[in-house]
């Protein structure tokens, strides 16, 4: 074979390597840790869920007005008042509240848990309004591994320094 074919060949057999590569770190897949000399790819270990995908979830599900999605969120008896809530509403009208009230939220910051027990978290969520802020205090407790909200404290509004979309100088 000549060198000019051989180059071209190792040159292909590279690139494929790289797409596979990528391909493979982009479905979830990365090479093992400590194991000498290891080429095979092995699935990520699953990540422990955090009280914010719960808070994150609650909000894709308002945005969305999946309503099963978004009542899933919650536990004990929060669930109970969503589920009359989406009874007497209907459940598209309680889908269209939910969009229209998420709608209306330009941001949102989310402090660190802080730990009341070994299953129960309290977090403080601010919403970024176009014309205010407000913080309100989200319980939420693990259930069956997943973090669940199960009690809401009323939105304070917060003062606001400099407005949403205000130009700044």
């Amino acid at each position: 074979m000549r060198k000019e074919t051989q180059a071209k060949l190792l040159t292909g057999a590279l690139l494929v390597g790289v797409v596979a590569f990528v391909a493979g770190r982009n479905a979830g897949w990365e090479l093992p840790t400590g194991a000498a000399g290891a080429s095979v790819l092995s699935p990520r270990s699953a990540k422990e869920p955090a009280p914010r995908d719960a808070i994150y979830a609650m909000l894709d599900a308002a945005r969305d007005g999946d309503v099963a999605g978004y009542i899933d969120c919650y536990a004990g008896e929060m669930t109970r008042r969503l589920e009359q809530s989406r009874d007497e509403m209907t459940p598209e009208g309680f889908a269209k509240y939910l969009r229209d009230r998420n709608r209306e939220i330009k941001g949102i910051a989310i402090n660190e848990p802080e730990q009341a027990s070994d299953t129960r978290v309290r977090v403080r969520v601010e919403y970024v309004y176009a014309d205010r802020n407000e913080a309100q205090l989200v319980y939420l407790e693990k259930v069956e591994g997943a973090w669940k909200i199960v009690g809401l404290d009323s939105a304070e509004r917060v003062p606001t320094l400099v407005p949403y979309g205000a130009p700044v100088y």
